[in-house]
């Protein structure tokens, strides 16, 4: 990664809630156009560090962070930075999908409308084009106009994923986002993150250690809320350097 300036970086990122400390003294770097997974025991801080990286842990009572997040170079905490902004970049897919009570067409224009203003063409050209990359075009395209809500969990999944990329972000933060999907709908997701990270930079959280190994191209391993280990995933997977990251890959905790 010498040479190239990360996509994003953390340095001495601390985060709390009350008086609690969920995240100590976290600095990494995540590569541009990689998919970046951060694995970990459950409470280890993962999903506390994925929402720090685009400020939704404000959204968290009583929640406060210290230290930077580097997005291209440019502290995302700093007074100046437009949150909304901020947001707009790096765009989360949650663990179970939260489609908008409106029609399918809708939830992926909905994004559309409210950043930039569009002809009715090209709103059904971008939809269509939104639903072609999460996948789902060709399974809705004659139910456009029919609610989100009918659509299965896993069609739901990807239509979250087309509205998230209508806004066009330039990272995909994943907090486990094929947790709550059968088998064949996990499978759908992981292709199109596959496919997607030649556009974009993936960051995913996952507790499955065989989708981290079957997605990873970086990983973030995580225990108590600080950063044990991180590297290239054939490096961590094969070569792991710490004594815990050992014990956490061989199942011993």
């Amino acid at each position: 990664m010498s040479g190239t300036l990360p996509h994003l970086e953390t340095q001495n990122l601390s985060a709390y809630y009350g008086t609690t400390q969920a995240l100590e003294d976290v600095s990494i770097v995540i590569p541009r156009h990689q998919i970046t997974m951060i694995i970990g025991p459950s409470g280890c801080g993962k999903t506390t560090l994925l929402k720090c990286l685009n400020r939704f842990i404000e959204l968290e009572e009583n929640a406060r962070v210290e230290g930077k997040v580097l997005l291209d170079g440019e502290n995302i905490y700093s007074p100046t930075v437009d949150v909304t902004e901020v947001r707009k970049k790096s765009g989360l897919l949650a663990q179970r999908p939260y489609p908008l009570p409106m029609s399918i067409f809708d939830n992926v224009a909905y994004g559309l409308r409210i950043h930039r203003l569009r002809s009715r063409h090209e709103l059904n050209q971008a939809v269509q084009q939104y639903l072609q990359v999460a996948g789902l075009w060709e399974e809705v395209k004659d139910r456009l106009h029919c609610p989100a809500s009918q659509l299965s969990i896993g069609q739901q999944q990807r239509l979250c994923l087309a509205r998230g990329l209508a806004v066009e972000p330039e990272i995909i933060l994943g907090d486990e986002p094929t947790s709550a999907l059968d088998p064949v709908s996990a499978q759908h997701i992981e292709r199109r993150l596959i496919e997607l990270k030649e556009r974009y930079t993936i960051v995913l959280v996952s507790h499955i250690l065989r989708q981290a190994r079957r997605l990873a191209d970086y990983v973030i391993f995580m225990y108590m809320g600080k950063v044990i280990e991180a590297g290239p995933a054939h490096q961590v997977f094969n070569y792991p350097q710490h004594e815990r990251t050992r014990a956490y890959l061989s199942g011993e905790f």
